[in-house]
């Protein structure tokens, strides 16, 4: 009887826990289903409150070098959940973390009067660093990506398909999937 007792007293007492589930998408449904893609670098990065304080959510301003799709003017700001606000942190696995002078490409979707937010968390949000040996500027790949068709995909660590893409030829690779989408 204890033990009954007890399973049932363990089962009222149970939580419902919460987690983030990250689906891959495909390079093209990024860039079909994004209204902004914008290239700049991070001038600004300040956290907040959201949710009436129950929670911190960063708010990231880029100066915009160019825009992709869509227009929001020479500055943006967007919002990833998760942040620092003195003592209080909210921790968004999967959310990007951002510093000032990162230079990055960025998937965005706004709803309403809010801020933009990226698409996809990391899925929507791409570096831009320089190459070791030339300096070239290169777009980092996401760590997870899915690439088309119903076979499941697997994540190999050093895969060679993740190489750094030159910016020139990310930007037309976006060019490419804009003009076969408005056809």
């Amino acid at each position: 009887m204890r033990r009954v007792l007890g399973c049932v007293l363990f089962v009222c007492l149970s939580v419902a826990v919460h987690a983030t589930v990250i689906l891959p998408i495909e390079f093209r449904e990024l860039v079909a289903t994004a209204p902004l893609i914008v290239h700049g670098e991070v001038v600004d990065v300040r956290a907040g409150w959201a949710d009436g304080r129950r929670s911190v959510e960063t708010f990231v301003t880029i100066a915009v070098t160019e825009y992709l799709k869509g227009d929001m003017g020479e500055r943006m700001t967007f919002r990833v959940p998760g942040g620092q606000l003195g003592r209080y942190r909210t921790i968004f696995v999967g959310a990007p973390e951002f510093s000032e002078g990162d230079e990055v490409v960025l998937f965005l979707r706004h709803s309403g009067a809010s801020y933009p937010y990226i698409i996809g968390l990391s899925q929507g949000a791409f570096r831009v660093v320089p190459e070791a040996r030339t300096g070239r500027r290169m777009v980092t790949p996401a760590i997870v990506m899915a690439k088309g068709g119903d076979d499941a995909e697997r994540i190999v660590r050093g895969d060679v398909t993740r190489k750094p893409l030159p910016i020139d030829a990310f930007r037309e690779a976006v060019r490419q999937v804009l003009a076969g989408v408005k056809q």
